[in-house]
């Protein structure tokens, strides 16, 4: 559901039926999500998604496998026509524009953050967001996560590895280069990470923004693309 909702607002945008949109939101169940891209069989464990209860869904945007945590990650969208936001032409030049609403909210908490690489926010050299982009009908859609907690362990039963031996070095290595705001700051509540992330990216860009919630036409069409398309074996193993 929160890929059809976020694919449902993209086409109200883009159509012009709704305002430019950002929108914070949680998982549950837990959610591996692939990038358009990927093969589901190849990258997910899918009988032990199914053991731990975990949801399985392919983004429409690319990147690599995500393991949406119910109770250690907030993730957002941000969702509006082109032009609306001035930005470079390319993807990859838009990134580090959109970005910085994380790294302001970020702020707001008290963190020194900084963009890196490609998509990425890191805070003391650790990797604390991922963000994914695409642009359809004439309009951008970027979401991400912010990493509130880390579970290395319970990600990785859920994705595909060769072995054992290099599964544990994959734990090892996420413990040390992903930090969480939890492992930062210690317990902070939910709704202040996401107040945080509105402020930031207001901030950022320049936006003023107004508290709504999806109108009829985007619930609607939400509930036909998470049964349809989302929900479909068809889209999920496309690859």
């Amino acid at each position: 559901m929160n890929m059809a909702v976020d694919e449902a607002v993209l086409e109200a945008v883009s159509r012009g039926l709704s305002p430019p949109t950002f929108r914070v939101y949680e998982w549950e169940p837990s959610a591996i999500s692939i990038g358009y891209f990927q093969s589901m069989r190849e990258e997910v464990d899918l009988d032990e998604c199914r053991r731990q209860g975990v949801d399985v869904v392919r983004r429409i945007t690319g990147g690599g496998a995500v393991f949406h945590d119910r109770e250690g990650e907030v993730t957002y969208s941000i969702i509006f026509k082109e032009g609306t936001i001035p930005l470079p032409g390319s993807v990859a030049e838009s990134y580090p524009i959109l970005c910085r609403g994380l790294v302001e909210g970020l702020s707001l908490l008290g963190l020194d953050a900084a963009f890196s690489g490609v998509n990425d926010i890191t805070v003391g050299g650790r990797k604390i967001s991922g963000n994914a982009h695409t642009r359809k009908y004439g309009s951008i859609l970027q979401h991400g996560t912010l990493l509130y907690d880390v579970r290395p362990r319970v990600m990785f039963s859920l994705l595909r590895v060769p072995s054992e031996k290099i599964r544990d070095k994959m734990i090892t290595a996420v413990e040390e280069r992903v930090t969480s705001i939890k492992r930062e700051l210690g317990p902070v509540d939910i709704p202040d990470v996401e107040e945080a992330l509105i402020d930031g990216f207001s901030t950022a860009l320049g936006l003023e923004m107004e508290i709504g919630e999806l109108s009829r036409e985007e619930k609607e069409r939400a509930g036909e693309l998470a049964v349809e398309k989302y929900g479909s074996d068809e889209w999920n193993f496309k690859r």
